[in-house]
């Protein structure tokens, strides 16, 4: 088992999952769905880099690879060989719920009275402690503290009840019928990658918070499909992007082909905005716009609301860079890197001494002094978590040469927990919901410090969408106005801790 690797920065906030299935024509090759999986995984390991694995499926077994650590670390020519097949699913994970341990890693597979499951889940369930408690008292056996085994579970499980205890066991319903049914009960975010032996599954839930999207394969002639959470990842497997999966859609890729149904939940679209702020690659598409032209138009809107008087304008390397470019354009002022960044800090094993440790923005960035001498800098950044980043970097400009330092956040104060899928540090973790901003400026020991509004943040999204789905977009982190209800309070130690006697059977 690999070990995790150190996080450098730990201002920033982490993607749950990153997810991806693939559907070949039957004549394929037995390794060409897991190499493919592979390569889709391999452009998405930005939304997870604590484990991977893949399931896949010949039509009469299942093959599952799963270890700790980044995707190219996981799988070799070696494991990947017994990964027969023509369909699969794929996962990379970052933990929400549930801890980097490999008994967490996915995807899932189980033996069910219907055949084999596996299923990989990106998101977080607002009541997975509601339901990991009735599969408790139901009898059903869990080996993980994930949500993501409990969706598992209940995707095995009956579609029937009633006052008869035998019924909660007739091998009743089709895997459609299940789907829907944990979809009825499934409060929170949840892309599910699922197979069987017959099919693929793609299923996102009512409110579409986290991304899924379709894309075409032309296989020697015949038509494959793959689904992955973000577009950058068919690019990479020269797909063509079909669209993305709409809130609440339900869709079946088998030999006879591909077919989509809704659930029966309808909600209110609530896609996650830090998507568009930080988390997605740039070159992935959205509501029909890429996330490096949605950066830019944060950094314009941006310029707008908070002008400052400077020379240059620099971004915190690499999600801030379209920002800051967004925001030179629409200032006028130039534009230029104030930063070198070492892009292979973050993957190293070897622990950092206590000296180290609070040298970590010393170790990933270092200043251009021949850009920053003697300028008054405008540095531009996508949030501002905990606030333990922006202060080293601050000084590290002052001594590269900055006379004067101006700091643009280019989304609003993170100010609330999330519950959807992202790893939030708690209230009383958040910088934002404990100081106000000049409180905030003179601790980082900037010039001057300013947010982009919450309007101007959901006005430079929708700016240039195109999508024909409903629009929506959720924002709880800025704004403490969740979308669905949190049942109760839950976090890693609310799953792993035993449960009340009152809860046990």
């Amino acid at each position: 088992m690999a070990p995790a690797v150190w996080p450098m920065d730990t201002d920033r906030l982490e993607e749950a999952c990153g997810i991806a299935g693939v559907f070949l024509p039957s004549r394929s090759q037995a390794g060409d769905a897991a190499r493919t999986l592979f390569f889709a995984l391999y452009a998405l390991n930005h939304r997870g880099q604590e484990s991977a694995g893949i399931a896949t499926c010949d039509g009469q077994q299942t093959y599952l690879h799963k270890d700790m650590g980044l995707v190219a670390q996981v799988f070799n020519e070696a494991n990947m060989a017994p990964l027969h097949g023509h369909f699969g699913i794929g996962h990379t994970r970052y933990s929400t719920t549930g801890s980097s341990i490999l008994r967490n890693a996915q995807p899932y597979l189980i033996e069910t009275f219907h055949g084999p499951l596996a299923v990989a889940h990106n998101g977080n369930l607002t009541n997975a402690v509601q339901l990991r408690r009735e599969l408790l008292q139901r009898g059903v056996g869990l080996t993980s503290t994930s949500d993501s085994e409990v969706i598992t579970q209940m995707l095995a499980m009956p579609t029937v009840g009633g006052s008869n205890p035998l019924a909660l066991w007739m091998p009743t319903g089709s895997w459609e019928d299940r789907i829907s049914a944990f979809m009825d009960r499934a409060l929170g975010a949840y892309c599910l990658a699922i197979l069987t032996r017959e099919a693929l599954y793609a299923v996102r839930d009512p409110w579409g918070f986290r991304p899924l999207c379709l894309g075409e394969l032309d296989w020697e002639g015949e038509k494959g499909y793959v689904f992955a959470s973000e577009s950058c990842a068919l690019g990479t497997l020269g797909a063509r992007h079909v669209r993305e999966l709409a809130p609440g859609e339900i869709v079946r890729v088998d030999a006879s082909g591909f077919h989509s149904n809704r659930s029966r939940r309808q909600e209110a679209p609530n896609f996650c905005s830090f998507e568009y702020v930080y988390f997605a690659r740039p070159d992935s598409m959205f509501e029909g716009q890429t996330v490096h032209h949605v950066r830019q138009n944060l950094g314009r809107y941006l310029a707008r609301e908070a002008p400052a008087d400077a020379d240059l304008v620099i971004g915190v390397p690499d999600s801030s860079t379209p920002a800051a470019i967004g925001y030179a354009v629409e200032s006028g002022i130039p534009f230029s890197e104030g930063f070198t960044k070492n892009r292979y800090i973050g993957r190293t094993f070897i622990q950092p001494g206590d000296h180290l440790r609070k040298m970590g923005v010393s170790l990933k960035y270092n200043p251009l002094y021949s850009n920053l001498e003697g300028k008054r800098v405008v540095m531009v950044d996508d949030s501002i978590v905990r606030g333990n980043t922006a202060g080293p970097l601050v000084q590290l400009l002052r001594e590269g040469g900055a006379t004067a330092v101006h700091v643009r956040i280019s989304s609003p104060p993170v100010r609330w927990p999330c519950f959807m899928g992202i790893d939030m540090p708690t209230r009383a973790e958040l910088i934002g919901a404990n100081a106000e901003v000049e409180a905030i400026r003179a601790q980082i020991g900037a010039d001057s410090l300013a947010y982009l509004s919450l309007e101007g943040m959901l006005a430079a999204i929708t700016a240039d969408r195109r999508s024909r789905l409903p629009s929506g977009h959720c924002h709880a982190c800025f704004s403490g106005a969740y979308p669905v209800e949190l049942k109760e309070p839950f976090d890693e130690l609310t799953l792993t801790a035993r449960p009340a006697p009152s809860d046990r059977t």
